[in-house]
């Protein structure tokens, strides 16, 4: 597993991390056990980057990762987790100091450490990463040795760019995948003059991208895959990273007629994000170990040839550009 540095921290991550967004809720049934043995497989494979959210499960999700680091004491996992999308409804008045203190204070004790390796807003109203006084808070907790690091995760490529502009800001999370290239064109270059670590979330497209789904596929009523395609719940980018559904189907059968013979395209996709140097880390979830060792292994694999990467860009042209690229 090769390991990359977060930002300007002290932090060498593993390549792919695990995202326990679905160990959480939101993706149906949760099973405690497998979620367990997803986490240790993971770990077993190389991962030593776990990140979660206190809004996964309210909080199962970040005990579960507290019930790994008790497991594997000793082991050094760093652990990311995120803030603020609790609020009901999301106002931005209420980023306050108290609420920021007190939502790190509830994962602290969620996660039971000492301090969190990298706190990041969740996708806050973006009108808060223009707050000097948010991020001055943000600093106060990392002086008080509640948090160690900072960061943010965003929706648009607007708030990517005005997030790195904080100083404090070691991180940006978004959405980066075969179907989501924008960030490609606009954001890479510029954290990469920066030093900040980019987060790619949503790495196999909430499943389309593993080339196992088709029309037929049935999705539980609590998973987002069957409630959020329109955005009920939260932004509809973070479902099939906003692409309809009929459409990413046809683009996966493009993308598997351009890998060579016996590829995997979960892991051609996994690699084809590691392929951007100024990405840190992608995060796919995993609900069983099968899962989680087969992300992992997408670490070792070799770089993608110069052919793949040009008619992957060619299908995202012709078929995804259209639909998503100005919407985000």
């Amino acid at each position: 597993m090769p390991h990359r540095q977060l930002g300007r921290t002290d932090m060498q991550v593993s390549a792919i991390g695990f995202g326990a967004w679905a160990i959480g809720g939101g993706w149906g049934r949760v099973d405690d056990a497998a979620s367990m043995e997803a986490l240790h497989a993971a770990v077993d494979a190389g991962t030593n980057f776990i990140d979660t959210a206190d809004v996964y499960g309210d909080g199962h999700s970040e005990r579960l990762v507290a019930r790994l680091r008790r497991e594997r004491r000793g082991e050094r996992l760093y652990v990311a987790t995120k803030a603020g999308r609790r609020l009901m409804p999301q106002d931005p008045a209420n980023y306050t100091r108290a609420n920021l203190t007190g939502w790190v204070e509830r994962s602290l004790r969620n996660l039971e450490m000492d301090a969190i390796d990298l706190l990041q807003l969740h996708c806050p109203p973006s009108v808060v990463l223009d707050r000097a006084e948010v991020f001055g808070a943000l600093d106060d907790l990392v002086a008080a040795g509640k948090i160690r690091y900072y960061g943010v995760s965003i929706v648009t490529i607007d708030e990517a760019r005005r997030a790195m502009c904080h100083p404090g800001v070691q991180s940006v999370q978004l959405i980066v995948n075969m179907l989501r290239q924008k960030p490609i064109e606009t954001v890479l270059a510029e954290a990469s003059r920066r030093q900040v670590g980019l987060l790619a979330r949503v790495p196999l497209a909430s499943g389309l991208l593993t080339g196992k789904l088709t029309a037929a596929s049935a999705f539980a009523a609590d998973d987002h895959r069957q409630f959020n395609r329109d955005g009920a719940a939260f932004d509809k980018g973070e479902t099939f990273s906003g692409v309809p559904y009929d459409l990413g189907l046809l683009v996966v059968e493009r993308l598997k007629a351009a890998l060579p013979a016996g590829a995997d395209l979960a892991t051609v996709a996994l690699r084809w994000i590691l392929m951007h140097d100024a990405i840190t880390t992608t995060i796919p979830g995993a609900r069983t170990a099968a899962q989680a060792r087969t992300n992992a292994a997408a670490g070792a694999h070799p770089p993608l040839d110069d052919a793949l990467m040009a008619r992957v860009r060619e299908i995202y042209d012709e078929f995804v550009r259209p639909v998503v690229h100005a919407q985000w």
